[in-house]
């Protein structure tokens, strides 16, 4: 009895041993042509883009530099909104008159959850997967003002819309050590059984102006 127990604990330890190594091999073998450059053209990448957003269930508005402040306006109207949240270092001209925008300094979490929203800029846009990147600097302000609201109107320039994960990423190797937060429209989540609830994680309203390149 005692040879036969030996055999098999002398098996079980040679087992995992060989295992590891055919997975190690297939793993090795495995083809890597990874697409790490898009071909698509400017226009191309942000009728991509638009539609992704489009797809997530997220409002989209497009429009000239000179057009983002009537924009801005059109969506606070359409959301009826009186105005939003900002970061401390948001464009001024991108800021319509007849709206009220309070910068974001020392508001708690429960008066941002009771806020009407917020409005951002943001750093690099990705094509494929309609994720919007946001860095969290001046421009996007603190992590909890683009979570805890429960609207988010983000300003998106047509050529910080790259067509790819890769090309997305290497845009943001020069804030490597920034925080991020990456937005694929609306928050939502499912439960066991597939209910879906949206702001769980964020806002449950994304609307977002794409920019275009000036000519």
């Amino acid at each position: 009895m005692s040879g036969a127990r030996e055999g098999i604990l002398n098996r079980s330890r040679i087992a995992p041993a060989q295992s590891a190594d055919t997975r190690l091999d297939a793993y090795r073998r495995i083809s890597r042509r990874y697409i790490t450059a898009g071909d698509q053209g400017v226009a191309a990448r942000l009728e991509l883009f638009t539609q992704r957003l489009h797809d997530y269930e997220a409002m989209v508005y497009r429009c000239q530099e000179h057009e983002i402040s009537s924009t801005v306006a059109q969506a606070l109207k359409s959301r009826g909104k009186r105005g939003l949240l900002i970061p401390p270092g948001i464009e001024r001209a991108w800021l319509p008159d007849q709206f009220v925008f309070l910068p974001d300094e020392t508001f708690t979490y429960e008066q941002l959850d009771q806020s009407q929203g917020v409005l951002t800029a943001c750093a690099v846009a990705i094509a494929v997967t309609g994720t919007i990147i946001l860095q969290h600097t001046a421009g996007a302000g603190r992590r909890a003002l683009t979570l805890i609201p429960d609207y988010h109107l983000c300003i998106v320039f047509a050529n910080q819309i790259a067509e790819t994960v890769p090309e997305g990423f290497r845009q943001l190797e020069h804030v490597a050590n920034s925080p991020l937060t990456m937005i694929s429209g609306p928050s939502a989540t499912s439960d066991i059984e597939m209910t879906r609830v949206k702001g769980v994680h964020g806002p449950r309203v994304l609307d977002v102006i794409v920019v275009a390149e000036n000519g």
